[in-house]
């Protein structure tokens, strides 16, 4: 959210930046902007040219991809623009453009972390269920859903800005916070409940988790052939969305769902006569849960919780920080742009085979 002009104050002085500053910013800015594209258009290709990766989960993912890529076509360049030359000279409706498809692209990118946590949370507790809701119209419904937040989130500073057209100085492109209720609402609604509604669904999605596998861990084996073969269709009947065959959701929760097919026992598994080697095997599986979990959580936390802060103690007149200050937690914000598509694809086989096809395929063109 563009935030480089979003927080700093006439009264704080900036010193001119170095050519050689000027160039080592650029550089890394430019650098962070094109992985950001390269990836997430990866992402999308993926998605569209794979027919494995063609459900409702992975349109989700899609989406986030597409709202990414966004941030670094629309909102990045002009930042890095901004940032260099110190000053703004784009003109008015441009600044008024960029400022409102930063906000709404980086508070839409936000939602659908959101999103695809709910999804995740309905899918292994409510598996039955939501295995017959789980569909295209449903994830375009949820889609549609988080543009219009975003879009109500960050469009009201347009109808007190135009306003102030002839005060804003030529050079500035700033958001002003003289709005306390606006500055309370607008990071709320793009962050704080957005945060406590994940922190609280990967929490109730990794105890779930564990419960299953401490289930497993402690299950006895099964009698005979044919038993195994009945409970494991009826395992599978029951998760169908998270049969073997359908491991190519691309939310690194795909190793919690996969606990779902636990009656199908691997024959390594059906070999543990030592229920000490079967608890083993599930405390593994809880670290590596717990790590997927830290990773995912951990990344959305980094980037944009000090920007957050910030908004706060500035919007509410407790302290000013410095540009510097201001486009460095900018961009730590959108660097989770760049973190998404690594986090929600990289632990999905299927989604690495795609990569490769397109690996491939670029290199025989």
């Amino acid at each position: 959210m563009n935030i480089t002009n979003c927080t700093t104050d006439a009264s704080v002085a900036v010193r001119p930046k170095t050519v050689t500053e000027k160039m080592l910013i650029s550089m890394t800015l430019v650098i962070i902007t094109s992985l950001t594209m390269l990836l997430n258009s990866a992402v999308i290709m993926a998605i569209c040219t794979t027919k494995k990766l063609h459900q409702p989960a992975n349109y989700l993912i899609c989406s986030l991809a597409v709202t990414d890529l966004l941030v670094a076509v629309l909102v990045m360049p002009l930042s890095i623009m901004y940032i260099v030359m110190d000053s703004w000279k784009l003109g008015y409706f441009v600044c008024e453009v960029w400022l409102s498809v930063d906000m709404t692209c980086c508070t839409c990118s936000i939602l659908h972390l959101c999103v695809i946590a709910l999804d995740r949370y309905w899918a292994i507790t409510n598996a039955i269920e939501y295995a017959r809701k789980r569909t295209a119209k449903r994830a375009g419904l949820m889609i549609l859903t988080v543009w219009t937040i975003s879009v109500f989130i960050s469009m009201p500073p347009l109808f007190w800005r135009s306003h102030r057209q002839l005060s804003l100085p030529l050079s500035q492109c700033t958001i002003q916070h003289d709005h306390v209720i606006y500055t309370i609402y607008s990071t709320l609604g793009a962050f704080y409940i957005p945060l406590t509604l994940i922190l609280i669904l990967y929490y109730r999605i990794y105890h779930a988790a564990k419960s299953l596998y401490q289930k497993r861990g402690s299950s006895r084996h099964l009698s005979n052939r044919s038993t195994d073969s009945q409970n494991s269709f009826a395992s599978c009947k029951l998760t169908q969305t998270f049969c073997v065959s359908d491991f190519s959701t691309s939310d690194p929760t795909t190793e919690f769902e996969k606990i779902h097919t636990s009656i199908r026992i691997p024959p390594f598994d059906n070999d543990l006569d030592h229920p000490g080697e079967r608890q083993q095997i599930s405390s593994t599986r809880e670290r590596k849960a717990a790590r997927i979990l830290g990773l995912i959580l951990g990344a959305f936390i980094l980037s944009w919780l000090p920007f957050f802060i910030k908004e706060l103690i500035v919007g509410l007149s407790i302290y000013t920080v410095s540009s510097g200050v201001a486009d460095f937690l900018t961009w730590l914000g959108y660097v989770n742009s760049l973190i998404n598509p690594l986090l929600y694809t990289s632990f999905n086989e299927d989604f690495k085979l795609a990569f490769k096809k397109l690996i491939r395929c670029r290199e025989h063109t």
